[in-house]
């Protein structure tokens, strides 16, 4: 016999309920599901803090955060060329409260045999970024145009010139390698060293370590608004409105070629909650379409590029595909 003391009674049932709040009692929806978020959401950035994947991340975080009302605590977790925070991203409980923003390395992080990872991986959110790559160089570098650059580079050894912005095989090293074949050099010629983003890339170009840095051009901004850098092109088919003193490299030396950009969107782990998906996706179109998304974008010449999670799983698939062909032509991967 149950003690009478214990049994449930339906007033108990009902306060619990009510407790809890209605959506307790909806079938087949979880209290955890339902009332996401309840508890502040850690925002994972695979890259240093600084670069441009940390800025976007940030500013997306930071709106979310005003959406849902609860807060989006961005980490960097930075190390193994991207894999580090992408893995810490893929492996997290897939409850909603670990995100994180993904990078083009997901396309080609295991083309190099670094991870198993992939755009698979995850459960895509949205596709927030799109961005070309430049060539920059320390403000006393003696070279005052792109043409001059690509001759010093061709007149010497192999491994003179030394360059970075991202992790070995990374996008911007894929950028550079790929411009250097197109004036009919091997990709390896000049040497890149690996570093965490593009912010670091350029403390050490600055401090005169490196020759080039082959990120985007909102990356390069702040050492060349304070005088440190000079950037001398931009690898794309038009000039970046938020740079407009700096060419193409069709301008800047007649070579008709634009590199693979850079490209960041928001995802979770594998299996991430439909109805958790649902509200991320809709909060991350309405910071999308938000006047103070796109005035921060504009004003430090991001690019914005949206798709939802379906148009960003297939975009990373395609990314993905793409990825493989090109970092065979240039040599990173066999």
């Amino acid at each position: 016999m149950v003690d009478s003391k214990l049994r449930p009674t339906r007033r108990r049932v009902l306060t619990a309920a009510g407790a809890l709040g209605a959506a307790a009692v909806v079938p087949g929806l979880s209290l955890a599901q339902a009332a996401w978020p309840n508890r502040p959401v850690t925002v994972i950035c695979p890259w240093g803090a600084g670069g441009g994947t940390d800025a976007t991340v940030r500013i997306i975080s930071s709106l979310l955060e005003k959406d849902l009302g609860q807060p989006f605590n961005v980490v960097n977790r930075t190390g193994g060329s991207g894999v580090v925070g992408h893995s810490a991203i893929a492996t997290a409980p897939p409850d909603g409260y670990t995100l994180g923003m993904l990078t083009v390395e997901i396309a080609m992080m295991h083309w190099q045999k670094l991870t198993d990872l992939t755009p698979a991986s995850y459960t895509a959110l949205a596709l927030m970024n799109e961005d070309p790559p430049g060539l920059t160089v320390a403000a006393n570098a003696p070279y005052q145009n792109v043409k001059q650059l690509a001759d010093a580079i061709k007149a010497s050894p192999a491994g003179k010139f030394k360059a970075s912005g991202t992790g070995q095989g990374g996008i911007w090293h894929l950028a550079l390698g790929s411009w250097l074949q197109s004036l009919g050099l091997k990709p390896n010629h000049v040497a890149w060293v690996p570093s965490n983003g593009a912010a670091p890339a350029m403390q050490d170009l600055a401090a005169g370590g490196l020759d080039i840095v082959s990120c985007s051009l909102p990356e390069s901004r702040a050492l060349v608004e304070a005088g440190k850098a000079k950037s001398l092109a931009i690898m794309a088919s038009e000039r970046n409105p938020a740079f407009p003193t700096v060419p193409t490299l069709k301008e800047g030396m007649g070579a008709d070629f634009a590199a693979v950009g850079a490209w960041r969107g928001i995802a979770g782990p594998k299996g991430l909650p439909a109805d958790v998906s649902a509200k991320l996706v809709a909060s991350l179109k309405k910071v999308n379409d938000s006047k103070e998304f796109r005035d921060f974008m504009a004003n430090r010449g991001f690019g914005v590029k949206w798709a939802d999670a379906g148009g960003f799983a297939s975009f990373m698939a395609n990314s993905d595909a793409a990825m493989g062909v090109a970092m065979k032509a240039a040599g990173l991967v066999t």
